[in-house]
């Protein structure tokens, strides 16, 4: 659903102590810092990934080109569909800053993995591979889906839980509100 998984640490902190939003003064505000350090690290990472792959020797049956370009193009789709339905706070961590959607996003491309971001990701990586026909790229792919997989594991349920808590809390103020 989100970006890479470093920040996940820095994140669990934000929820607890709100110290990005204290700096900036608002949730908002460290939201947005954080959507441009993560939206400018990915440029990065994209670059640093691309730098690599020159470097490496072309293996012939790897190149796919359609292949590689098909599946890029349906990684883009997963990854820009999901930030445009998701809008910069929910595509970038807000609720880790306390800015929570009202319902989970459940059209396209929810409806079709739980998980767009990365898994669009996982498969633009895959694709330029293929497209380039170079096997270390097949290997970087590799490693960034045991990443995505492992930020998921912690991820899926440290944000399951944000919004379990925000529907005790509403249902504890309902009750309370019956009983004045």
């Amino acid at each position: 659903m989100r970006q890479s998984g470093g920040h996940l640490l820095i994140l669990s902190v934000e929820h607890r102590s709100h110290y990005l939003t204290r700096i900036f003064g608002s949730p908002y505000y460290g939201c947005y810092f954080l959507a441009a350090t993560i939206f400018s690290l990915g440029i990065l990472r994209d670059h640093i990934y691309q730098l690599a792959l020159e470097d490496q020797p072309y293996y012939a049956p790897v190149h796919q080109p359609i292949l590689g370009g098909g599946l890029f193009a349906v990684g883009s789709v997963l990854v820009l569909s999901s930030m445009y339905a998701l809008g910069v706070t929910g595509t970038y961590l807000g609720d880790y800053f306390g800015i929570l959607m009202d319902a989970p996003v459940t059209g396209f491309p929810f409806n079709v993995t739980g998980s767009p971001m990365y898994w669009g990701s996982t498969l633009n990586f895959l694709g330029v591979a293929l497209y380039s026909g170079k096997v270390a790229g097949i290997l970087l792919t590799a490693f960034v889906f045991v990443l995505y997989w492992f930020a998921l594991k912690w991820e899926d349920p440290f944000t399951a839980e944000i919004y379990a808590k925000r529907e005790r809390e509403r249902a504890k103020s309902k009750r309370g509100g019956k009983n004045q």
